[in-house]
């Protein structure tokens, strides 16, 4: 009697083992507050698999309804349907586990900053790249969703620096598609080109910055807001009215103290504090305007009152 011959039958289906995985099919997040928030509803609604780390149940809560609020208003705007909502939450996993990033070939730190003084330690960033690296297939790319702080400086305790590098979206001015990338001193040239590769995917122009603090976007936008505050301060013109300059005849979609608002007060202060250590030029010490705001915990959108009141 001849020999049986048997055969895996799934050599012959359409299962997971024909599949082959591409490039950012799969990423993760490390904090999904208001940043991150932005940067999951994104790669979601471009096709991407995420997974965002939240350190309580409460927290992973409070992030799927952000997601869904920002999803709720490309709905309202026609810009979306309910099913494909559906289809896109579909894709976001939220976990407290840094175990369920394995397989992601793309991670992002965008750990919160700290609600009363509006800042993100630079130690407890450096423990999150390591913890990463641990995880992660040394391929993998790192990122920090960066501000101010040095790149190089976050992974100069990790095995494969290479790999790690800089992204900052504009994400607290809506539709902003455009995203600085900023390589550290030791990332390769084959991080940054997944990372070009990376932004074009979800529809994102992008501009390459060397580190440094501010980048390019905050150092314009601090330093006019700080001379937008110095005007209202010598009476020469209201809050309202200076908005209304720079929307209605430079184009802006927001003024900057409407801006100003939805980054947070906080966060602002914070920011321009480092950059004035940095650089230590007068024009990025912050206004006595933001510091009166700042002491009075009228920290903007986010406390119902700060150069506007919001209900």
């Amino acid at each position: 009697m001849a020999e049986l011959i048997i055969e895996p039958i799934e050599r012959y289906g359409l299962s997971k083992r024909s599949k082959v995985r591409t490039l950012f099919s799969r990423i993760g997040i490390v904090g999904c507050g208001k940043e991150g928030s932005v940067i999951a509803t994104t790669a979601a609604l471009n096709g991407m698999e995420v997974v965002f780390l939240e350190p309580a149940p409460e927290k992973i809560t409070n992030a799927f309804l952000r997601i869904e609020s920002k999803l709720d208003k490309k709905i309202e705007n026609w810009g979306l349907t309910q099913n494909e909502k559906k289809t896109i939450l579909g894709r976001i996993q939220g976990t407290s586990s840094y175990n369920d990033l394995k397989g992601c070939d793309f991670v992002i730190e965008a750990i919160r900053y700290d609600d009363n003084t509006g800042e993100r330690h630079v130690n407890q960033r450096k423990e999150v790249f390591k913890l990463l690296e641990s995880i992660l297939s040394p391929d993998a790319i790192i990122a920090s969703n960066v501000s101010t702080v040095v790149v190089t400086d976050l992974s100069s305790e990790l095995q494969h620096q290479e790999r790690c590098i800089g992204v900052h979206f504009l994400s607290n001015v809506p539709e902003s598609q455009i995203i600085e990338i900023v390589r550290g001193l030791n990332t390769s040239d084959a991080t940054y080109e997944k990372i070009c590769q990376f932004a074009r995917l979800i529809n994102h122009k992008y501009i390459a910055v060397a580190e440094s603090a501010g980048l390019v976007s905050l150092r314009l936008f601090l330093i006019q807001l700080n001379e937008a505050c110095s005007i209202l301060m010598e009476g020469i013109s209201t809050v309202e009215d200076i908005d209304e300059v720079l929307s209605v005849g430079f184009g802006h979609r927001q003024g900057v103290f409407r801006i100003a608002d939805q980054m947070g007060i906080e966060k602002i202060v914070n920011l321009l504090e480092n950059m004035y250590q940095e650089y230590g030029l007068v024009k990025y010490k912050p206004s006595p305007v933001l510091l009166r705001l700042y002491r009075a915990k009228h920290y903007g959108v986010s406390r119902g009152k700060g150069f506007y009141t919001y209900s």
